[in-house]
């Protein structure tokens, strides 16, 4: 394990590699100086969601251009998408339903979402939330929209995860978010604008919608992490990530 970096700059050439490597299962090399900013590389993390989003929308826009029904051509983008990140941020939301539902006081909450079996709150959360995404989707597939909105929620809401990285205190003293820190203030800025002009570019007028949706379902998660555990973990930042992702989805397929 590299040791911490005390390199302070803000940008760094690695930190894309870093990002994409920390949050998919995709085969990039990171250096050891690299992987040693941690935190200070979370202003990279929109462009791991570009890099998945755009995997995801290339399956569908084939699918679609075969023929395929815009359903089918949903499920499979959602797919790749989640073959990409080894369903990290799934992971979380289960175990967030589960640990957040299932458990009468902060310590025994922790303990379920460290578990590794799934209980009833964390099944229905995939499920619902798979369902939604998959929704939104095919209506978006069914108007022509197929690549933009990917993108941009992908992008939006991966850019809510530092944002709760800086505000909220590591609720244990182990685990991934832990071992990776806290993101400076101009990382989180940074992230958030890469974003933002993204969604800008993409969306159009769309994209003030897109990015309140972002912040208000990022603020939720926040408060009832919080709430719960005192704090976030590795697990409520991947949960932040998919109920930004559904709650962006959801707008634009209005």
């Amino acid at each position: 394990m590299p040791a911490p970096d005390t390199d302070t700059a803000l940008i760094r050439t690695g930190d894309i590699a870093a990002a994409i490597g920390l949050l998919t299962r995709l085969p990039v090399r990171v250096s050891d100086a690299a992987a040693a900013r941690r935190a200070q590389a979370a202003w990279a993390y929109p462009l791991a969601g570009l890099v998945v989003a755009c995997l995801g929308g290339a399956v569908g826009w084939a699918a679609l251009a075969l023929g395929v029904a815009p359903w089918l051509a949903a499920g499979l983008t959602l797919g790749t998408m989640i073959a990409a990140t080894g369903a990290l941020h799934e992971d979380g939301l289960a175990d967030c339903a589960d640990g957040f539902w299932g458990g009468w006081t902060r310590d025994r909450r922790l303990e379920i979402m460290k578990d590794s079996h799934i209980g009833t709150y964390g099944v229905l959360a995939l499920v619902l939330g798979t369902g939604l995404r998959w929704g939104a989707l095919t209506l978006l597939f069914e108007q022509g929209a197929v690549v933009a909105p990917l993108i941009a929620a992908a992008m939006l809401s991966r850019a809510a995860m530092p944002a709760v990285m800086r505000t909220l205190p590591h609720a244990r003293a182990t685990g991934l978010s832990h071992h990776v820190g806290r993101p400076q203030a101009g990382t989180v800025i940074l992230g958030g604008l890469l974003a933002l002009v993204a969604a800008i570019l993409l969306l159009g007028a769309a994209a003030p919608g897109a990015l309140v949706m972002a912040a208000c379902a990022a603020a939720a998660m926040g408060m009832v992490a919080r709430a719960r555990i005192g704090g976030q973990t590795g697990d409520v930042l991947g949960a932040t990530q998919q109920v930004c992702e559904i709650a962006v989805l959801l707008l634009l397929s209005a």
